[in-house]
């Protein structure tokens, strides 16, 4: 019986997360004994497209990304957004709440129309995905957990349960209550609530739960002393995008 074939794809990001399922050496290796990889270009340098599972990491920024994402979509069995920035836009989303044209001249200045760009959104926005593993950058039990079951024809886990139920599971102290500003009610859990459990306020990267309450968040926030821009510059850190950014 063949192995899986499987193949990492990567858009506008900083590839992080394909270099933390490398990072997780043995169990990578144990994976290479279960499958087949066909293309990952932070690994090896060989190209094929018969594809059993594609992971896609980044967002797409530019109408050329299009054809490429279509075509890797056309020659994969299953899609899995991998991250943030394919699952949400992740960072590079913030430059949808500024007009593009102010975006371009800052980042390149008088050689801006040598760089074509649009909204950015997620795969999912372009293609049909089927399933998605979060993350800035990917949890290494998250993402081992997924690729089983994806491997058995599963569906991914979707983490609906915010990152306050992990925390409270490990009875870390609600950041809130120490006067910092955290993400956790809002934000889809499956991270082992890392950040908070190290003091670390969560800033959102496994983007929102379904149906989140952004208005009583921030309400919380704003009782903890945050003005309005900062809690809008702190929900749009990795939640920037809207679909009618696109539209």
């Amino acid at each position: 019986m063949s192995k899986p074939r499987i193949a990492f794809f990567d858009f506008a990001s900083c590839e992080g997360c394909q270099l933390e399922a490398i990072n997780f050496v043995e169990e990578f290796l144990v994976l290479l004994g279960h499958v087949d990889i066909v293309q990952f270009r932070e690994a090896i340098t060989e190209a094929e497209w018969d594809i059993d599972v594609s992971f896609v990491e980044g967002s797409i920024t530019r109408e050329q990304d299009i054809p490429r994402l279509e075509e890797i979509r056309e020659n994969s069995k299953v899609v899995i957004a991998l991250g943030a920035c394919a699952c949400t836009g992740g960072v590079n989303a913030i430059k949808n709440t500024r007009p593009l044209e102010d975006v371009r001249a800052d980042v390149y200045g008088d050689k801006k129309d040598w760089f074509p760009t649009f909204p950015t959104r997620p795969i999912d926005q372009v293609i049909k995905v089927d399933g998605y593993i979060y993350g800035c950058p990917i949890d290494r039990n998250d993402f081992l957990k997924n690729v089983q079951l994806i491997l058995q024809g599963k569906k991914t886990l979707r983490h609906n349960d915010p990152v306050c139920v992990e925390c409270r599971l490990k009875e870390n102290e609600c950041l809130l209550t120490l006067g910092k500003p955290c993400m956790g009610p809002i934000t889809r859990g499956g991270c082992g609530a890392i950040d908070p459990t190290f003091g670390h306020p969560c800033t959102g990267c496994r983007g929102l739960v379904d149906d989140p309450n952004e208005n009583a968040a921030m309400d919380v926030l704003a009782e903890n002393g945050l003005t309005v821009e900062d809690i809008k510059s702190y929900m749009t850190i990795f939640n920037a995008f809207r679909p009618e950014d696109i539209q």
